[in-house]
């Protein structure tokens, strides 16, 4: 191992029963052959990590020991194993959280965020990022640019699930996009098609401020859904070619293909429930194209550019900066502050500058990323 000293103990926060976290000390781990050690400096929290912290489980996913939380990670390496060129030592890097066998049949077609032996942080049994230092494969960390901060480096993994989802709805130049549930995933597919071209995208929640922050990103339109319908809101006019289904909510699936224009292309991204009734007769009607996602494949050197060419905005969806120490506060926060949007949890301590504040809204998050997570 090449570093640049010794480093002994670390301190990590651990999930030790739904709605408990302790911070322990654990031994600092030693990387592989292929791996890098990396001192984690900024963690995003994902919805999942709150249903976990809430609930113990997430579908078939079951928290049966204890367990280290967090996969939306950056930090810089600080060592590496016998394989991996010493000189990345020293380098900023985001972590690209699963890790497929790389010889399965999904993962040598290019689909491996389906393979059925992927390795992802803190989905049980395996701990997450929420520690001091972490090993992880080279090839899965990603160096950053200067322009690119490491709170920003953390973030890049909801971003990769808006670029897996305008991907898979072939989101390009001159289509409508609409785009339901403004959350940290949908703000970000929605930045994400307006990037590639998207001549219309319109967001729609029940949320004020996230939408006024939709708007200020970017979106074309803003529908509140408390107050106007989205067939109010497409009435006289184009239903979207693409719909970007972020919030998980039965009613507003239902809503946004009622809507959708002919032969458009539907991904439901949210998750918030293992049954969801769609309007069958809508999609065989108009031959709606309706498919899922399932976390995202060969999407950061993506994330990475549209960060560092100005084209997504990530700062703006920073809302809370908490220490490892308050990680329970983080998880819970936003339940009383409706303004929050995304926590960024900092192992070493908040970086100067960075203030405090609500967390990730635990209900929409829950439901737009659990699948992901």
């Amino acid at each position: 191992m090449t570093s640049g000293g010794p480093l002994d103990s670390m301190r990590v926060a651990v999930l030790t029963e739904p709605g408990s976290i302790a911070v322990q000390s654990r031994p600092v781990p030693s990387p592989a052959a292929d791996e890098v050690l990396i001192e984690v400096r900024s963690v995003g929290v994902c919805g999942s990590d709150t249903h976990y912290f809430d609930h113990g489980r997430i579908g078939d996913h079951v928290v049966t020991g204890p367990l280290v939380l967090g996969h939306e990670s950056a930090g810089v390496i600080v060592a590496v194993g016998a394989d991996v060129d010493p000189a990345r030592v020293g380098e900023r890097v985001a972590i690209e959280p699963g890790v497929p066998c790389r010889s399965c049949a999904q993962c040598l077609s290019g689909h491996y965020n389906l393979c059925p032996d992927m390795v992802f942080h803190a989905t049980p049994p395996v701990d997450g990022t929420l520690s001091e230092y972490v090993t992880h494969p080279a090839a899965f960390a990603f160096a950053l640019p200067d322009s690119v901060s490491l709170d920003e480096g953390a973030m890049l993994e909801p971003l990769s699930v808006g670029i897996w989802a305008c991907r898979r709805a072939g989101v390009a130049p001159g289509v409508r996009v609409l785009v339901t549930g403004a959350g940290p995933v949908g703000q970000l597919a929605a930045q994400v098609a307006s990037a590639y071209g998207a001549s219309e995208v319109v967001v729609a929640d029940v949320n004020a401020h996230r939408l006024s922050v939709a708007r200020d990103l970017g979106a074309t339109q803003v529908v509140d859904v408390t107050s106007r319908s989205l067939e109010d809101a497409y009435a006289g006019r184009p239903g979207p070619e693409v719909v970007l289904e972020c919030s998980g909510h039965e009613g507003s699936t239902q809503a946004a293909i009622r809507v959708a224009a002919p032969a458009a292309r539907v991904v439901l991204i949210g998750m918030g429930g293992d049954t969801l009734a769609l309007p069958l007769g809508d999609v065989q009607n108009r031959e709606l194209w309706v498919t899922g996602v399932f976390r995202y494949a060969n999407t950061w050197p993506t994330a990475i550019d549209l960060v560092a060419s100005g084209r997504v905005r990530l700062e703006p969806l920073a809302t809370g900066h908490f220490e490892l120490e308050q990680t329970a506060a983080a998880l819970t926060a936003a339940r009383d502050d409706a303004t929050a949007i995304k926590s960024v949890i900092h192992p070493h301590g908040r970086p100067a500058g960075a203030g405090t504040g609500a967390a990730t809204d635990s209900t929409t998050d829950a439901t737009e990323e659990s699948a992901h997570a």
